[in-house]
C-alpha cells in the first residue's frame, strides 16, 4: 500500500490540462475515472489517486489562485517500455522535455525515469525501480 492515498494539483485551463493527462498517462494504464465540474481524477483499477482541478477549492483563498506553484509528481510505471511510451505521449500532447527516458544512477542503479513539464509548469515523471 502506498503512503499517499491521492494528490491534487491546480490547472489554469482545465480542458487543456485534462486532455494532456488523458494522453500522457494512457501508456501507464492510468485513465480518467471521475470528473466533477472542473476537477478530474485519474488512476488505475477504478481508484482516482491523481486529481487536477481549475479554480478555487474550499481551502484556498482567492489570492492563492493567481500563481501556480509548480510541483513534482511521479507516476509508477510497470516497465521501462511504459516509461518510454509515457514520455513520447506526453511530448506529443504538448509537454516539454525535462529529462529523456534513461537510467538515473544518481538515485540508484535500477532507477529508470523520464520527465516532462506539463502545460502549467508542473514537473511530471514516470519511473520504475527494477530492471
Amino acid at each position: 500500500m502506498s503512503s499517499l492515498d491521492h494528490i491534487g494539483i491546480n490547472a489554469t485551463d482545465f480542458v487543456r490540462t485534462k486532455a494532456f493527462y488523458e494522453k500522457a498517462l494512457a501508456p501507464l494504464g492510468i485513465t480518467l475515472i471521475m470528473e466533477y465540474g472542473k476537477a478530474a481524477g485519474f488512476g488505475r483499477n477504478k481508484k482516482p489517486d491523481f486529481w487536477i482541478g481549475e479554480g478555487k477549492t474550499s481551502f484556498q483563498k482567492a489570492e492563492q489562485l493567481a500563481p501556480i506553484t509548480p510541483v513534482h509528481v511521479c507516476f509508477g510505471a510497470r516497465s521501462r517500455a511504459e516509461v518510454d511510451a509515457f514520455y513520447a505521449a506526453a511530448i506529443a500532447a504538448g509537454g516539454r522535455d525535462n529529462g529523456k527516458p534513461g537510467v538515473r544512477a544518481e538515485y540508484h542503479p535500477n532507477y529508470y525515469g523520464a520527465f516532462v513539464i506539463d502545460p502549467d509548469g508542473h514537473n511530471v515523471e514516470a519511473a520504475i525501480h527494477t530492471v
